[in-house]
């Protein structure tokens, strides 16, 4: 199994799809093929190993699989029927498939005759795929939070001036994290204030080769005809009509009011808590839409301002945090988040680590944010 996991994570994070590796054994415990899935579309792993054998070289083997062998027909057919018509006597898998259609697997192959043992190395397994195993029980892409920010804390100095608050390596390493992930979101203030590419570029520039689809929150007719992202996206933009005002009052009352900018009535601060519900309902909304066919987004990059950002974590719909900091000090009111409704220490939202690395001069912490 602890092979199987290996062969896994040769597979892409990307497309929709879990990484899967497969061992097939002989009867005397000698290794008979090997295979892993290569992304969407292509065959899974227990198809890539079977297809290293000559017909019938599979007969009374044992598969040993990360994940319970699919049962569904989709852009491929189902591995259990086909271990079942390869003859394999036995099925040896780590985590039960939590897809509503291609789960029941092993049902499939106990009621064909063949043995099967699950939960080996479960744990190590559900380390690999964690993030679309959430995805898939949630029914929402997993997704991250990307910060970059002075020591202090701020995203821009007094007058908006951004760029570059973070190194070079930074930056190099950001653009690698986009090009592992199926989608990248951000507010319509971005697109409009900085005409971001949005793209996934390696040191020199050129373009690597897997690019995430932009989303904007914003409605289609806002994003202009010659915003960059429209041009260096050529498969296009997805855009999700949630109003700017409704999702920045996020952060409760007073950033509601921010928002409307204070001058007469509106919804948001009449009812600014109502708003705040509406506000997530519309981003939960969106990332549904963003994890159903045909977008199939598992993995999701918030790349959005201030704004985004803490409507996403108000809503309890940030998964992991990166956090770019620069060891500058710039003050100053321009923070990376806002007011997310923390009003004492004891309420305030529990994050776990899971890396830090230097960068050039810069640090990335990494961490997942711990249910509510």
């Amino acid at each position: 199994m602890r092979r199987a996991i290996v062969l896994a994570r040769r597979g892409p994070r990307t497309g929709g799809n879990p990484r899967v590796g497969c061992v097939l054994l002989a009867p005397d415990g000698t290794t008979l093929s090997e295979g892993w899935h290569r992304g969407a579309g292509t065959p899974h792993a227990e198809i890539d190993a079977l297809s290293h054998l000559p017909a019938g070289g599979a007969r009374g083997a044992t598969a040993v699989v990360t994940l319970e062998p699919c049962n569904h027909w989709g852009r491929t057919g189902p591995c259990s029927h086909a271990l079942v018509d390869a003859g394999v006597a036995r099925v040896v898998y780590a985590i039960d498939d939590p897809g509503g259609v291609s789960a029941h697997g092993a049902r499939y192959l106990v009621a064909h005759g063949v043995a099967v043992t699950a939960g080996v190395l479960a744990a190590e397994a559900e380390a690999l795929d964690h993030e679309w195993l959430v995805a898939m029980r949630r029914g929402r892409p997993w997704t991250i939070a990307k910060l970059a920010m002075s020591l202090d804390g701020r995203g821009a100095a007094a007058d908006g001036s951004s760029q570059w608050i973070t190194s070079p390596a930074s930056r190099a390493h950001a653009h690698r994290m986009r090009a592992d992930v199926d989608g990248i979101l951000v507010g319509l203030g971005t697109v409009l204030q900085d005409d971001p590419s949005l793209t996934a570029r390696d040191e020199h520039g050129a373009l690597l080769p897997h690019q995430p689809v932009p989303v904007v929150l914003g409605h289609p007719a806002q994003v202009p005809a010659d915003a960059r992202i429209r041009r260096t996206h050529p498969g296009g933009v997805l855009t999700a009509d949630v109003p700017r005002g409704l999702f920045a009052s996020a952060g409760r009352g007073g950033t509601a009011q921010r928002e409307a900018g204070g001058s007469g009535a509106t919804r948001h601060e009449a009812d600014p808590a109502g708003a705040a519900d509406a506000g997530q309902r519309r981003l939960r909304a969106v990332l549904a839409r963003l994890f159903a066919p045909p977008h199939d987004m598992r993995l999701v990059l918030v790349e959005g301002g201030p704004r985004t950002t803490t409507a996403f974590l108000t809503a309890g719909l940030v998964d992991e945090v990166h956090a770019y900091l620069a060891p500058r000090l710039i003050g100053g009111p321009r923070t990376v988040v806002g007011d997310i409704g923390v009003t004492s220490i004891d309420a305030a939202r529990e994050l776990t680590t899971l890396e830090i690395t230097r960068l050039g001069p810069d640090i990335l912490w990494r961490a997942r944010v711990e249910e509510q």
